[in-house]
C-alpha cells in the first residue's frame, strides 16, 4: 500500500498531500489514497459526519472536521490571503451560522425513465443524489421534494435537470426554476396547481411568475422587500445578521453613504435608518424591489438609486468623494477596477464584504498601497462544512486623496 501524509487543506476542502488532493481528510493523517481515502491515523480533529449522505451529496466537504478546527482554518484562509499581499489586519472572532440553518438552496430535479431523482448533485458530477435529510437547510424545506419531483415529471426535458432554487420567507416557499420545458397554459395551470398545494408562495419558471399566493417579502431592516424571483439573499439569517451589523460597525455615524453591488438592498436598507444612502446595482428588478421596499418602510432617511454595471462603469473618483463612506459587496470576482477608484477618491471609511478571500485580498492591497489602513476584520461562515468563507472588513484614512 502508498501511503501519504496529508500536509494542508485547500481552498475547497480537500487534503493536500506530496502526490495531490484527497478529499474528506485533515492535515496531518496518513491515509491510503482511494475513494474513499482509507484513514491509517486520524487527526484529533476528525469527528463522525452527521449527515448519512456525507461523501455522496456534494453540498458538503467537510463534516468530518470539528467545528473548532473549521473556525481555525477559515480564519487561516483570510489571512494567509493577506499575507500573499503582504498585509496583515486584527481578525475579530469569526460568526458561524447553525445547522439548519440556510434559508436558501438550490436542488436539482431531473425526469427519468423509472420516475424522477430530487437532490443535491454529487461531488463533480451531473450525478443527482436523492436526499432524505439535510443538516445544512431549515426544516421543512425538503417537505418540498415532493411537488419539486412533479414539476420535473410534467416540466423538464430528459435531457437536463432543472435548478429549483428555493427560499424561506415569512410568507411562505419563494421557488425559482430554471431549465425547464417552455410553459403552455396547460403546464402553467399545473404548475400553479402544485404550488398552490405545496404552500408556494411564489412559483418562478424560467422567470416567468406562475403563481403568487403572498409575496414572498424579506426584512431587510425596517423594510419588507420581494425580491425578484432566482436574486441574490444571503444564505442565512444570521450571517446576513453578522454581516449588517459589520458594515454598520465600520461606517460609523457616516451622514451620506454610497452601496456598491447594493443587490435588493442588504445594506442600503438598514444603513437608511441613520444615513443617507445611494444604492448602485446592475440588476435593474433588484433596484426597484430596493426602492419599493424602501418606499413602504416607516422612519428610513432618503435612499436613492441608480442601475449602472460597475464593472464595465465604475463610479468615477468624483462621483465617490460627495460621499463619506462606501460599502462595497461585489461577487466573488471582486471588483478591481472600481476599488481602484475608491482608492483614488479617498472616501474617509470603506467598509468591503467579499466571499472569496484570494479577490478581497488583492481588492484590499489596492486600497493599503492607496492609503487606507485595514482596521479590522469580520469572518463570516454562512457555509458550514464546506470550504466557502465570507468576511466584512474596515478600510479608513484620515488624509485626503
Amino acid at each position: 500500500m502508498t501511503e501519504v501524509i496529508i500536509d494542508r487543506l485547500g481552498r475547497e476542502g480537500d487534503g493536500i498531500a506530496a502526490d495531490g488532493f484527497h478529499p474528506f481528510t485533515l492535515p496531518g493523517e496518513r491515509i491510503v489514497p482511494g475513494a474513499p481515502p482509507q484513514v491509517l491515523a486520524p487527526s484529533p480533529d476528525r469527528v463522525p459526519p452527521p449527515c448519512p449522505h456525507f461523501g455522496a451529496c456534494g453540498g458538503c466537504t467537510l463534516q468530518h472536521a470539528g467545528d473548532a478546527f473549521l473556525a481555525r482554518w477559515k480564519v487561516g484562509t483570510i489571512e494567509r490571503a493577506l499575507a500573499a499581499r503582504g498585509l496583515q489586519a486584527p481578525m475579530r472572532p469569526i460568526l458561524t451560522s447553525p445547522p439548519h440553518g440556510r434559508r436558501r438552496a438550490t436542488f436539482a430535479a431531473r425526469r427519468t425513465r423509472k420516475g424522477v431523482q430530487v437532490g443535491f448533485h454529487a461531488r463533480a458530477s451531473d450525478r443527482i443524489v436523492d436526499i432524505r435529510t439535510c443538516h445544512l437547510v431549515r426544516t421543512g424545506m425538503l417537505e418540498l421534494f415532493p411537488a419539486i419531483g412533479q414539476m420535473a415529471r410534467i416540466g423538464a426535458s430528459r435531457k437536463a435537470a432543472l435548478r429549483v432554487q428555493v427560499t424561506d420567507s415569512a410568507a411562505g416557499w419563494d421557488v425559482a426554476v430554471a431549465g425547464g420545458k417552455a410553459p403552455d397554459a396547460a403546464l402553467r395551470a399545473e404548475l400553479a396547481r402544485l404550488a398552490a398545494g405545496a404552500g408556494i408562495a411564489r412559483l418562478a419558471w424560467d422567470g416567468e411568475v406562475i403563481a403568487q399566493h403572498r409575496p414572498p417579502a424579506q426584512a431587510l431592516g425596517r423594510a419588507q422587500v420581494v425580491p425578484p424571483p432566482g436574486a441574490f439573499l444571503q444564505a442565512t439569517a444570521e450571517g446576513a445578521a453578522a454581516l449588517v451589523a459589520a458594515v454598520r460597525a465600520a461606517v460609523g455615524g457616516a451622514r451620506r453613504v454610497a452601496d456598491l453591488f447594493a443587490g435588493c438592498g442588504t445594506f442600503a436598507l438598514p444603513l437608511a435608518e441613520t444615513a443617507e444612502v445611494h444604492a448602485v446595482e446592475g440588476d435593474a428588478a433588484m433596484l426597484a424591489a430596493l426602492d419599493a421596499g424602501w418606499r413602504r418602510a416607516d422612519g428610513l432617511k432618503a435612499v436613492t438609486h441608480e442601475a449602472r454595471d460597475l464593472f464595465r462603469r465604475p463610479l468615477e473618483p468624483l462621483e465617490l468623494r460627495r460621499f463619506d463612506a462606501v460599502v462595497i459587496d461585489p461577487p466573488r470576482a471582486g471588483a478591481e477596477a472600481q476599488t481602484a477608484r475608491l482608492a483614488q477618491a479617498g472616501v474617509p471609511v470603506v467598509a468591503a464584504v467579499s466571499c472569496d478571500p484570494a479577490t478581497f485580498a488583492r481588492d484590499a492591497a489596492i486600497l493599503t498601497g492607496a492609503g487606507y489602513a485595514l482596521d479590522w476584520v469580520q469572518p463570516v461562515d454562512q457555509f458550514r462544512w464546506s470550504g466557502h468563507m465570507e468576511l466584512a472588513a474596515r478600510f479608513s484614512r484620515t488624509d485626503g486623496p
